[in-house]
């Protein structure tokens, strides 16, 4: 095993084996099982930078076992793969941190903290996955490890929205299988490539490669919530908070946004697509999704419901940019806007989780007032939110700058005009918000055992959103920085040659 070798696999077991742990320990071994889970996420960061500078500075890094003839077992880390893994690794630390928070005194904390970690290991090996074969198995993975946190509380709510949410994946994974097989047996083995498969097939299996191209999308399309796919997402919002930020920022709702990533950029690749012209109809998918999620956010009372659908619209930026592949800002713009609203989504899952978890607060109509209560969690709330309408200089404005200016480039004025009336609703649904809890008149005092030492809450729930809140707006600030997420996107885009 050469270090690049070891390296990937370090990266998997950092959370894997702390996972396997945590699952024996008995539920009193509660500084352990932090120990453990903080550790592994540590650990998993350094190595995981250890990687993001070598892929920079060019080392190449493969783990290639053959599975059955003509299928292999690869991880490959590119530059696109460690956006993915960076992310993921940045945010299950800030996760488990407030999760441990959150979960103080519950019940079943090894089996969360169990699952917990081999929903990380899982969603890592997503980023790494180096052919369609390998991504496919660790996204069905995926499904079976966040099930178990679906349905944490065990109530007859969360039973319900797992079954829900089962039905949906199962259903999106079978047809990605059918996909994924049927490619390759008109293609042959599916690497992922900066130019695609050979051009060579679509003279002859051009409208078969359209079908195959839209099943695809269909099948990760599920777990990106695209319209009509997205109902499992806000019945799950009945899950613990940690669990609501692990699906909209870290794991799910991202491995499928990722998925269409690859499947555009690395399976079917910029001039394939071009040449068969499919892209439009994942384009005015991904336009409705932004507008329908919008529309119905409008219409949500419960925080986190409301949230939900607000995801369901922000990740089809994501789409949106890649379906404007022509059009290298466009491609940055929805590249970038994978971090960038990880970090503002799990900004606002964490400060809805502080308002449920202290206050009892779940639902925009109890909000009066709230934010004399809990400032500091508000005002993180109020950094997300402006992020998500896409007020400078936070770095939810850079993502739609470069997803207009794209746009306009391309001749594309309509894309603007989609950023704009999502814009505008996106401030309809957050802006009141905002104002009743700043500026609301509190209807009841808060009773005095709910105040929690020195603090608005414990610190474990409140500094995560601090944290993540901060990169909001440091990240849009500093957005041209060597370190920034801009700086690697464009450093992914010149390795695509857009």
């Amino acid at each position: 095993m050469n270090p690049g070798q070891f390296l990937l696999t370090a990266i998997l077991l950092s959370s894997f084996i702390p996972g396997i742990i945590i699952f024996s320990l008995p539920e009193e071994q509660h500084r352990l099982r932090t120990i453990l889970n903080l550790c592994g996420s540590i650990i998993k960061i350094s190595l995981v930078l250890v990687m993001d500078a070598a892929i920079y500075y060019g080392y190449i890094f493969e783990i290639r076992i053959p599975l059955i003839p003509g299928v292999d077992f690869l991880l490959n880390a590119d530059p696109l793969s460690a956006l993915f893994a960076t992310l993921s690794s940045v945010l299950w630390l800030l996760t488990t941190v407030y999760a441990v928070g959150y979960l103080e005194g519950s019940p079943n904390r090894s089996h969360f903290f169990g699952y917990f970690s081999l929903c990380v290991t899982v969603t890592i090996g997503i980023a790494l996955a180096g052919n369609l074969v390998t991504f496919l198995l660790f996204y069905e993975m995926l499904t079976l490890t966040t099930y178990p946190l679906v349905i944490h509380r065990g109530t007859e709510k969360s039973l319900r929205a797992g079954r829900n949410y089962l039905i949906y994946a199962f259903s999106g994974g079978a047809v990605f299988l059918f996909g994924v097989v049927w490619l390759q047996a008109v293609v042959g083995p599916v690497d992922f490539s900066a130019t695609g498969f050979s051009p060579s097939y679509l003279d002859s299996h051009g409208t078969v490669l359209i079908l195959i191209f839209a099943l695809l999308i269909i099948g990760v399309g599920v777990k990106a919530a695209l319209v009509p796919l997205h109902g499992w997402l806000p019945q799950a919002m009945v899950a613990p908070a940690p669990v609501s930020a692990l699906l909209h920022a870290v794991a799910v709702v991202k491995a499928g946004a990722f998925g269409i990533v690859r499947i555009v950029l690395d399976v079917y690749g910029a001039q394939n697509l071009l040449l068969l012209g499919c892209l439009p109809l994942l384009t005015a998918v991904a336009s409705i999704t932004i507008l329908y999620g919008s529309v119905r956010a409008l219409q949500q009372d419960n925080l986190k419901r409301r949230l939900a659908f607000s995801t369901i619209s922000q990740v089809s930026y994501i789409a949106l940019g890649v379906s404007l592949i022509d059009q290298p800002l466009a491609v940055i713009g929805g590249l970038v806007h994978l971090v960038h609203q990880g970090l503002m989504k799990i900004t606002l899952f964490f400060c809805a989780g502080n308002l449920a978890e202290t206050l009892g607060i779940h639902r925009i109509s109890e909000m009066h007032g709230v934010a004399r209560r809990m400032p500091l969690t508000m005002t993180a709330f109020t950094i997300g939110a402006l992020g998500m309408i896409g007020i400078p200089p936070t770095v939810g404005f850079i993502s739609k700058w470069y997803l207009g200016l794209g746009g306009l480039a391309g001749g594309n004025w309509w894309v603007l005009a989609i950023l704009v009336v999502s814009s505008f609703l996106n401030a309809l649904y957050f802006l009141p918000i905002l104002s009743r809890a700043w500026f609301g008149k509190q209807e009841r005092p808060w009773p005095e055992e709910l105040y929690i030492g020195r603090f608005e809450t414990r610190l474990m729930l409140l500094v995560p959103p601090l944290v993540t809140a901060f990169t909001v707006m440091a990240a849009g600030l500093v957005a041209n920085a060597q370190i920034s997420p801009l700086t690697w996107v464009r450093f992914i885009v010149r390795e695509y040659g857009l």
